[in-house]
């Protein structure tokens, strides 16, 4: 009977052990995430302008994230407005960004709220006298469905070249529609960037883009796309350093 008994327990213990193996292996997710991401761009528009005059753009970045909703970041891309503008070096613009991002509660109703900071390393709008590029915004962003709107606002005293500019702030709406389940999904966004004490402008922008996972698992989170910009800002961003008004831009950016 006592051998009975101890060979019971034991096939117990063995047929128990496989799922006592399996809680102990299943460790808890981690609240923290990396995350990065590159992309090859014709040219670099930012806010309907072109930074690289129309030239090419290598751009990309790497991210931190927490379950909580705090993230920061970093992210560069190669531009040309600096040098060409006061023939200087200057050919690199580096972002430096943290902020607060989640759900309001079940409604669907997402935030972001944080500061990005614009640093453009090098000589160009940097010697004395002159204003600097470096820019530092707080941002906040709210979002539904398909749909957002954001709000940024400049709190250093030279924006982006222009001095004693603060209080600049620039309005971005826009909408990310999937079509239907075809991997295609198509952008509109209308911006209006006012500079304090020196011009204002509006910005227009339809793209296409598609999922090239949808061709291969060779191109997972890897995405091709096609937009057209447009910009009211006249002669305040002369074509020789920063094209024209209206541009088509094609990009392909992988995310990992």
């Amino acid at each position: 009977m006592l051998r009975s008994i101890s060979a019971c327990a034991l096939g117990a213990l063995l047929l128990s052990a496989p799922a006592a193996f399996a809680e102990e292996a299943a460790a808890p997710e981690s609240p923290h995430s990396f995350s990065a991401n590159v992309g090859l761009f014709s040219q670099y528009i930012f806010r309907g302008i072109s930074q690289t005059n129309e030239d090419p753009a290598l751009q990309g970045g790497f991210d931190y994230s927490h379950s909580s909703g705090f993230y920061i970041g970093t992210w560069a891309s190669n531009v040309s407005w600096i040098r060409d503008a006061e023939n200087q070096t200057g050919s690199a613009e580096i972002d430096i960004y943290g902020g607060f991002a989640n759900e309001i509660g079940d409604t669907g109703i997402g935030y972001d709220v944080g500061l990005l900071y614009y640093w453009y390393p090098g000589k160009g709008l940097g010697n004395p006298g002159l204003p600097k590029g470096n820019t530092l915004e707080a941002y906040g962003q709210v979002s539904y469905g398909w749909f957002y709107a954001k709000y940024s606002h400049a709190l250093s005293d030279d924006v982006f070249g222009f001095a004693n500019a603060r209080n600049s702030y620039y309005i971005d709406l826009g909408a990310d529609i999937p079509l239907g389940d075809s991997g295609f999904t198509a952008g509109l966004h209308y911006g209006h960037q006012k500079i304090e004490n020196a011009t204002s402008y509006n910005d227009y922008k339809v793209s296409l883009a598609y999922d090239l996972g949808r061709l291969s698992s060779t191109f997972d989170n890897t995405e091709l796309g096609l937009m057209y910009t447009k910009h009211d800002a006249g002669n305040v961003f002369t074509s020789n350093i920063f094209g024209s008004e209206s541009q088509v831009t094609g990009y392909v950016t992988r995310s990992f």
